[in-house]
């Protein structure tokens, strides 16, 4: 049984919704999975922050329409998973690792705002590091030079205290 024109509309205007705050889509045909497997994938996706979604490929082309992923459209063909992401990374992460392991789970495209990407660009992509590692070795490049300032100014006391240490020594020797 089909979707009423209300389903429609309230299903193409929440994948608008989504498109809005997303930095990226990725397209794979998900042809002869099962349903243990599509539920690993979508908790894997959500614990990630990624949407996924299984669209009628016209729904999916009215939502995308208008948008930075409307050039998208020419490869939405065939029966297709959608994940829209906020961080481009780590959706192209969860489902390039899910391919992996599932040769049924084939990544066809992708699209970054006003760019169309290959699925070796999504596998590509997937190797860069996640948000939250490139924070930290920002962070970790950030905090070093205060480091070793702290430590060349500790230094000072810590070398008079030795050579403090080693007069008492000497006197206490004699």
């Amino acid at each position: 049984m089909g979707l009423s024109l209300e389903q429609k509309q309230a299903t193409v205007s929440e994948v608008q919704t989504r498109l809005a705050g997303a930095q990226a889509v990725i397209v794979a045909e998900y042809r002869g999975l099962n349903v243990e497997r599509v539920t690993q994938l979508r908790s894997k996706a959500r614990n990630a922050g990624v949407y996924l979604r299984v669209l009628k490929n016209t729904l999916a082309r009215r939502a995308i329409k208008g948008t930075p992923f409307e050039k998208l459209s020419d490869q939405m063909v065939g029966p297709l998973m959608y994940g829209i992401s906020q961080d481009p990374v780590a959706g192209a992460k969860v489902l390039s690792e899910f391919a992996r392991e599932n040769e049924l789970f084939v990544i066809k495209a992708g699209a970054m705002p006003n760019a169309v990407m290959s699925a070796q660009d999504i596998k590509a992509l997937a190797q860069l590091p996640s948000r939250e590692e490139l924070i930290a070795m920002l962070l970790g490049t950030l905090q070093a030079p205060i480091a070793r300032l702290v430590r060349t100014m500790n230094e000072v006391p810590a070398r008079f205290v030795r050579t403090l240490a080693a007069l008492r020594d000497a006197k206490s020797g004699t």
